[in-house]
């Protein structure tokens, strides 16, 4: 595993090292040792998939009280995958970053806790797959408005298929956020 740091401290993304041969491949996604050694201690209780079709946005979500670390990947297809730092204080408050993640790197996102997390599907169709470092607490549930202006996500589709709560999420100077432990 590779692991580079964004441009956000933190963020990481996880290039795989694939062992392929005429029956397909291998690849290791989650090695909690070599995560450790990188500087990402977590541990995961909750995996989770979703299915998309292209120009499908989820996000910007996020969960107060249990906030989650995420490491996001795809199986299926294209998706441009987002980070919003979202922790009041943090030097980096309000800053986003981004990955393409695709079936055909089998590369992965770690995002940590105290961020705000979305997506859009590039290609036709695609499956993505999140572990979760807490379990998804209903109470804590949140979003922030996918074209916030005071965030400047440069989004590469311009007319998203959203569900209803992600038209109508507060902009991030309206929503309850999470405070930096630095």
């Amino acid at each position: 595993m590779i692991f580079h740091q964004t441009s956000i401290p933190g963020v990481v993304e996880i290039e795989a090292k694939i062992l392929g041969d005429s029956r397909g491949y291998f690849m290791e996604f989650y090695h909690q040792d070599r995560f450790r050694e990188a500087g990402i201690d977590v541990s995961f209780v909750q995996d989770n998939m979703s299915s998309s079709t292209k120009n499908v946005l989820r996000g910007l979500h996020y969960q107060l009280g249990k906030p989650q670390g995420k490491l996001v990947s795809v199986f299926r297809g294209e998706v441009f995958d987002v980070a919003v730092d979202i922790r009041k204080g943090s030097p980096t408050f309000g800053k986003w970053t981004y990955t393409i993640l695709t079936e055909e790197k089998h590369n992965a996102l770690y995002i940590p806790p105290g961020f705000a997390h979305g997506f859009c599907v590039l290609s036709d169709y695609a499956e993505f797959f999140y572990k979760c470092s807490e379990l998804y607490y209903p109470q804590g549930d949140r979003s922030i408005r996918w074209n916030d202006p005071e965030i400047g996500v440069e989004w590469p589709v311009k007319a998203p298929l959203l569900s209803d709560k992600d038209k109508l999420a507060p902009f991030m100077k309206d929503a309850e956020l999470t405070t930096y432990n630095g």
